[in-house]
């Protein structure tokens, strides 16, 4: 299977992520023309990790992401359902602790980390609200999440070339950079696909997190989401 479609089979899913896992963060880079850099920053400050704090970083995929709430004092878990990217990851961030674990079924107990975040990668999996719930199961009472994911940018002309690029640009240059193009081309429809920011709001609200907020990076192209379990 070398694309997954959007009815987001699991098994699809890590099986298209396995197939891209080597160049993936490289592919990334260069595809976002280098703004994934100051993505990752704005969730380091949102995550605001601190010494001795228990935080899980879902979709961690290479562990690029867990980095920094590492070198922050926390104890991280980098958790994916993608066994190609933990592969990957343990080879090149082999001081973290990595999991496999399905965002909708996780293998922990309830209430056991100071914060949970994900970046990219709630889009992906095929239960929202499910994943969404379990977070907030094991997340302590008065913990926080922070999401990261795209949006729909708020400026109308803007967002129309935005979409242009993200349906044909963005493929054309995938198919020089990626292993596997047609991964690139369901990262395109998903994004088009995804709630707007106040839908992934009422989402994060209706799964029981409360004092529910974003903050719009890159004109909205990505939303940053937080809330308190």
């Amino acid at each position: 299977m070398s694309r997954a479609s959007l009815a987001k089979e699991p098994h699809e899913v890590a099986a298209m992520f396995d197939g891209v896992a080597e160049r993936y963060d490289l592919t990334n880079d260069l595809l976002s023309l280098g703004q994934t850099r100051l993505w990752r920053k704005a969730v380091a400050h949102a995550v605001d990790a601190r010494p001795g704090e228990r935080v899980l970083d879902l979709a961690a995929g290479t562990g690029t992401s867990s980095v920094p709430f590492q070198q922050a004092g926390a104890s991280v878990v980098a958790c994916d359902f993608s066994l190609g990217m933990l592969e990957v990851g343990r080879e090149r961030n082999p001081f973290l602790d990595f999991c496999a674990g399905d965002a909708m079924r996780l293998p922990f107990a309830d209430g056991v980390f100071d914060v949970v975040t994900i970046s990219f990668g709630l889009r992906n999996i095929s239960d929202t609200t499910a994943a969404l719930r379990e977070m907030r199961r094991v997340t302590k009472p008065g913990g926080r999440l922070v999401v990261c994911e795209f949006s729909h940018p708020t400026f109308a002309p803007f967002r129309t070339v935005y979409l242009e690029y993200l349906m044909r640009a963005l493929p054309a240059i995938a198919s020089r950079a990626s292993s596997n193009p047609e991964a690139y081309v369901y990262l395109a429809e998903s994004i088009r696909a995804w709630p707007d920011q106040r839908g992934l709001a009422t989402l994060l609200q209706a799964s029981g997190w409360r004092n529910v907020a974003w903050r719009d990076l890159t004109g909205g192209i990505v939303t940053l989401h937080r809330g308190r379990a």
